[in-house]
């Protein structure tokens, strides 16, 4: 089993930068069917050629985005889930198992906690109990960790980023996704304090490119080892491009001005 892990960490994982560029698509069941995820095919193809480590997504999506062509990327599967729709759209519920990504070919599966949400308790023991099944099978684990709930008046506090980035680590997550803290300086305070890879998340869509870039920058430099990012990619106006500049950020160390000057010369 640890050598399975090992194998699906790779997948997932640049053997060689240990960093990562992963997209989720999984927005469908919190938001809808969001420009940018209605063609699912084409949306990876464009993601996969681009050069993205992995996708992410809910189960019942895979049947809608195996190609059968072109470039492999890796699967994540999502399990947990909430709606918009919801006067409590904080609380993630788990409407899918380790067994269920095995079955479909996953590479490792993730884990959406809000932590300081009333129903907080429940997603840790979630966390907890996917895991520990997880390690059963040699299943990678992503933990998508946040701090949402009455007694968090900024998310993207540094020591707040820490203790969500910590909370995961000791549960067993083998790579953490959080918010990005804003500068390089408090971003290495959030990921010395871990010692499994750290990823950012996109946040709200960013209208500026080079903003995005910077912050990828900016945590790789910090010691982060890649993104997780979703609609600021699949929205984009040209995915496989973005996915391309990002890539050279996140495993062949560009600058900012190489990464825009590429992504003009491209257009």
């Amino acid at each position: 089993m640890l050598l399975g892990k090992a194998v699906r960490l790779e997948r997932i994982l640049d053997r060689n930068t240990h960093r990562t560029v992963i997209v989720p698509l999984d927005h469908g069941i919190s938001v809808g069917p969001i420009y940018g995820l209605v063609d699912f095919k084409g949306t990876v193809n464009q993601v996969a050629e681009g050069g993205a480590n992995a996708v992410l997504m809910h189960k019942g999506l895979p049947r809608c985005t195996h190609r059968g062509y072109g470039k492999d990327v890796g699967l994540v599967i999502h399990l947990s889930a909430s709606t918009s729709l919801s006067p409590k759209p904080n609380a993630k519920a788990l409407v899918a198992t380790v067994e269920d990504a095995l079955r479909l070919g996953a590479d490792a599966v993730s884990v959406h906690v809000n932590l300081g949400d009333e129903t907080e308790g429940r997603m840790l023991a979630d966390l907890g109990y996917v895991t520990s099944k997880a390690a059963d099978w040699g299943m990678p684990v992503l933990a998508m960790m946040y701090a949402r709930g009455p007694k968090v008046p900024d998310e993207y506090a540094p020591e707040v980023v820490r203790h969500c980035a910590r909370v995961g680590q000791e549960l067993g997550a083998d790579v953490i996704k959080v918010a990005y803290t804003g500068d390089v300086e408090s971003f290495s305070r959030v990921v010395e304090a871990c010692c499994v890879p750290v990823v950012i998340a996109g946040g709200p869509k960013i209208d500026n490119t080079e903003s995005l870039v910077r912050m990828v920058y900016d945590s790789i430099t910090a010691g982060g080892s890649g993104l997780s990012i979703g609609r600021n990619i699949f929205q984009a106006e040209n995915p496989a491009r973005l996915v391309k500049a990002l890539s050279k950020v996140v495993h062949h160390d560009w600058d900012v001005h190489q990464a825009m000057r590429f992504l003009r010369d491209e257009a």
